[in-house]
């Protein structure tokens, strides 16, 4: 019998785990408007989205943190915008699309 010997990775996605968590919330967040709930939802993307951006400065993606930095100010749940409507209904699973996206390339070479 032959074993098929496995190459390592030679890269790894930090900023996958927490880009899933937040588009999962964004995702559900239509659902959850008017709702004391949005409140969570406006923490994790913020913290969520400053960890990502954190990750990007590490893989040396630089045109990532403008991107999360407006997405930080938008959903900070500190000073809330009084957003609603369809825009801003809208605007949830966009950014959902765009954690997912930065997840995926956001990569650094293994050591």
């Amino acid at each position: 019998m032959t074993t098929k010997q496995r190459n390592p990775s030679t890269y790894q996605r930090n900023a996958f785990a927490p880009s899933l968590l937040a588009a999962a919330a964004l995702f559900l967040a239509p659902v959850l408007m008017g709702n004391d709930w949005f409140l969570a939802v406006l923490f994790l993307t913020s913290i969520l989205g400053v960890i990502v951006a954190w990750f990007a400065v590490q893989a040396r993606q630089w045109w990532w943190v403008p991107v999360f930095a407006v997405m930080v100010v938008i959903w900070n749940p500190v000073f809330p915008f009084p957003f609603t409507g369809p825009v801003w209904t809208a605007a949830q699973p966009v950014a959902a699309v765009v954690f997912l996206v930065a997840g995926a390339l956001i990569k650094v070479r293994r050591p």
